[in-house]
């Protein structure tokens, strides 16, 4: 069984920048994408960048620009650069790697941007 790993949250002020990274336990044959997804309290869990195995990216609207996901060619690791972080960017990231046999989360790791 995959496991999957992220890093890098940490509590920033407004306008800053975080660098995340999801570490898969090994590779994935037949993976199909990677994405990264929040959660903020009270609300429900909501994509924010996928990268498909193709190399096709897709960000949520309310990136805008201040986002960058990207990986390595062997899919074991997967990185989200966020830039001008705003105090709504407040949630636990996660990670998601979408497999032949379904799909795998990470355990989260918390970004709090402070005003």
């Amino acid at each position: 069984q995959v496991q999957l790993v992220e890093s890098g949250g940490d509590l920033v002020q407004s306008g800053g920048s975080l660098r995340l990274s999801c570490a898969a336990s090994r590779s994935i044959s037949g993976i199909r994408s990677m994405s990264w997804y929040r959660q903020a309290p009270g609300l429900e869990r909501e994509l924010v960048a996928r990268i498909a195995g193709g190399g096709i990216i897709h960000y949520a609207d309310f990136v805008k620009g201040r986002f960058r996901i990207s990986r390595d060619k062997t899919l074991t690791q997967a990185y989200l650069q966020m830039n001008n972080l705003q105090p709504e960017d407040t949630a636990v990231y996660y990670c998601n790697a979408d497999t032949p046999w379904g799909g795998v989360w990470g355990q989260g790791t918390q970004v709090t941007v402070s005003s």
